[in-house]
């Protein structure tokens, strides 16, 4: 189903000659168009922050300049794809540019000719003019022509003089229509120049002759060229209502019945018509990606000519075809984030797309993550951040870095997956001894708070660092305080308590008569058996522990009593 027919055009005669199946929004694959894609994006983003305000004549050249811009970036691309096929080697390769190049030249034909008729909305006169720097510039090799001609030492006897004069565009030739139409009328029907048929030929197609132009069928190559030459020589000052008339006649004329008109035809058949919503509807059955279509459509509903056109589902043609391209997009491992641009700015149905697509991005490694977070944030998509915090904090604890999925639970402020984490940091204390990534529980402030196991890891922690600075009193109100309002797990109590024996040993008393009763309690209740306690395991070493903590206990409460008493006693 996501296969289209689509239709190659010769790069000189656009000419439809064959048939290539191709896949939808393939082409973003394809390195050589990368430009095509970035460079189109910056020019996309300044359309959409250009000052509305600006009307009339400055309103319309801006859009001009947009453009003229857009076509810019096609031909350069064009040319980066010809340069390709030449330099290849490898015929499928060269094969694979020439089809692109063929693409380009084709989608480059039908801008131009939309920006004369619906973005400049060229007028009577003008009109022409521009159709021929069209033909001039898509179809014909006049320039080329004529310094051969002039080159040559003899230019009159050269073999093209003579058909350079179907092609001249001179701005002379348009003021002075009227009186080269009366004399051209007068010479052929005086016979001045029966005796020299090239002069004959001429004067008849300077009179407008369609049998005449049609002899030189070969020079022109397609109807839209005998178009414009019909054009020129019989109604300079066409009206651009008056195109269809002239457009349909000249590929019947021109076609004669001999082929039927290619997918190319009619979508300039449509342009001439000015059925712009059938132009981009051919448009998009045919070209093999969405990219010509979204932008178009959006110069020219900033041309305020696609305002009345809603689809049925509620949005318009121009979101339609942005959140089609922006979809395309998100298919590839970098294009993806210039697809979160063209959905930002799809009013009705960007944000619900961005949320659905940003979710499938493949979060290979920790900077693509990060990014994809930070344009979630800046957008206030909280799920998605959550979702991604959540995926980045199973893969780091999968791969054992406690302290990357830790930071990245409290970054999706997950309680639950951050009591987990904080578990292992202190499986890990109790079977190595020490702590890793010190610089994240150092510092987590107030993040501590998400959850109480949490808040334990980071109190914990603190209590070593205030025992390592030798601040006793501190590290052993910080110790019994942990004990006693529960914040600890039972299961590590035991190691609290063997934590509180170097303070008991010390030589100066530290903890007071009240706090040793304290910690006399806690080691009770830890190894009392009560029903829903974890029991304390029944071996040696927890024996000796045991033991050794009562014996510094009962110590340290006869040191205190004495201090106390001698205290009291002065």
């Amino acid at each position: 189903d996501n296969q289209l027919i689509l239709p190659v055009f010769s790069v000189f005669n656009y000419s439809c000659y064959y048939v290539s199946v191709c896949l939808r929004d393939q082409d973003i694959y394809i390195h050589t168009l990368r430009k095509l894609f970035n460079e189109s994006h910056g020019i996309f983003m300044g359309l959409q922050r250009s000052e509305e305000e600006l009307a009339g004549k400055s309103r319309k050249a801006q859009l001009v300049q947009v453009s003229k811009n857009y076509r810019s970036v096609i031909r350069a691309c064009m040319e980066d794809m010809h340069q390709a096929a030449v330099s290849t080697r490898d015929p499928a390769l060269q094969g694979q540019y020439s089809t692109q190049v063929s693409i380009l030249s084709a989608m480059e034909l039908i801008w131009n000719l939309c920006e004369i008729l619906f973005v400049e909305a060229a007028t009577a006169g003008p009109l022409l003019l521009r159709l021929l720097d069209w033909v001039r510039l898509h179809v014909c090799d006049v320039d080329s022509m004529v310094r051969e001609v002039l080159s040559s030492e003899s230019p009159s006897k050269h073999k093209l003089f003579w058909n350079l004069g179907n092609t001249q565009t001179l701005t002379e030739l348009e003021l002075k229509w009227q009186h080269w139409h009366e004399e051209c009328q007068r010479y052929l029907q005086d016979g001045t120049f029966a005796s020299n048929p090239h002069m004959e030929s001429i004067c008849k197609i300077l009179l407008g002759d369609e049998d005449a132009i049609l002899e030189k069928k070969e020079l022109m190559t397609t109807w839209y060229h005998f178009l414009v030459t019909r054009l020129l020589y019989s109604h300079p000052t066409v009206k651009p209502m008056e195109l269809r008339f002239y457009a349909q006649s000249s590929m019947d004329l021109f076609l004669g019945g001999e082929s039927s008109p290619e997918p190319l035809d009619m979508i300039l058949m449509a342009a001439f018509e000015f059925e712009m919503h059938q132009v981009i509807k051919e448009c998009s059955i045919v070209l093999s990606n969405w990219w010509f279509v979204a932008h178009l459509t959006d110069l020219l509903d900033h041309c305020k000519l696609l305002q009345s056109h809603n689809l049925y589902f509620g949005s318009n043609m121009r979101e339609f075809l942005l959140l089609e391209y922006a979809s395309g997009l998100f298919s590839h491992h970098s294009l993806w984030q210039l697809g979160v641009d063209y959905f930002d700015h799809c009013p009705e149905y960007g944000r619900v797309y961005l949320e659905l697509h940003i979710e499938r991005i493949p979060l290979s490694t920790e900077q693509k993550a990060l990014k994809v977070l930070r344009i979630c944030e800046q957008r206030q998509m909280h799920e998605q951040v959550r979702s991604i915090c959540k995926i980045m904090a199973m893969k780091a604890l999968r791969n054992n870095r406690l302290g990357s999925a830790l930071s990245w639970s409290i970054r999706a402020k997950d309680a639950a997956f951050a009591t987990l984490i904080s578990d292992r940091f202190l499986k890990d204390y109790c079977e190595k001894g020490c702590f890793s990534d010190l610089d994240l529980i150092d510092n987590l402030g107030p993040s501590m708070l998400l959850s109480d196991r949490l808040t334990f890891l980071g109190k914990y922690r603190e209590f070593h660092r205030l025992y390592g600075e030798k601040r006793f009193a501190e590290a052993a109100r910080l110790l019994l305080t942990l004990m006693t309002a529960h914040i600890a797990p039972c299961s590590f109590w035991m190691t609290l308590l063997t934590d509180a024996l170097p303070l008991l040993e010390q030589k100066e008393v530290i903890f007071s008569a009240e706090q040793t009763y304290e910690l006399m309690r806690c080691l009770e209740d830890l190894t009392s058996p009560n029903p829903g306690s974890a029991p304390l395991q029944d071996d040696d070493v927890e024996t000796t522990k045991v033991e050794m903590l009562r014996l510094a206990l009962a110590r340290n409460l006869a040191r205190v009593i004495v201090k106390e008493g001698t205290v009291e006693g002065s």
